[in-house]
């Protein structure tokens, strides 16, 4: 996993050609003029989605994992709790959707505030929660971007 701004994210180019194709789409475009939905950046490989929501207590969570793209989650607006575990450290709870690329799981993990202008990024073996309340339940626009992973 990693955290940071926005304005480092030149420093995380060199981890792959994908990678740096997608924190280009981050910092090229105007991220708080796209529309809610699903942008294409690279076909198959890279592609991106733009959220509105409000955030949930920590409570409500449900831990999740990925096989075939990484994440990074980038907000706009507002402010949530994403959560971080190792895959090791968990229990499935609902077996893998290839189709959705997705694990459901039930563990114990750590929690960061993520801030408007800050990204994490969870890479396959990084079991994540986001979208979760800070203190209460706020509105949150966040673009997650999915990098193919192999």
């Amino acid at each position: 996993m990693i955290i940071d701004r926005l304005k480092n994210a030149k420093l995380y180019y060199n981890l792959n050609d994908r990678m740096a194709t997608a924190f280009k789409f981050l910092i090229e475009k105007d991220l708080a003029k796209l529309e809610v939905g699903k942008y294409e950046i690279t076909e198959g490989d890279i592609y991106a989605s733009v959220e509105e929501y409000q955030t949930k207590p920590k409570e409500e969570g449900r831990w999740e994992g990925h096989r075939k793209y990484l994440d990074i989650q980038y907000i706009i607006e507002g402010q949530e709790l994403m959560g971080c575990s190792d895959l090791e450290r968990m229990k499935v709870l609902e077996d893998y959707n290839q189709e959705k690329d997705i694990l459901f799981l039930e563990g114990k993990g750590n929690f960061f505030t993520i801030k408007a202008g800050s990204f994490a990024v969870f890479m396959p073996q990084d079991i994540h929660m986001p979208g979760r309340a800070v203190n209460k339940a706020e509105g949150v626009k966040k673009v997650v971007v999915k990098v193919k992973s192999d």
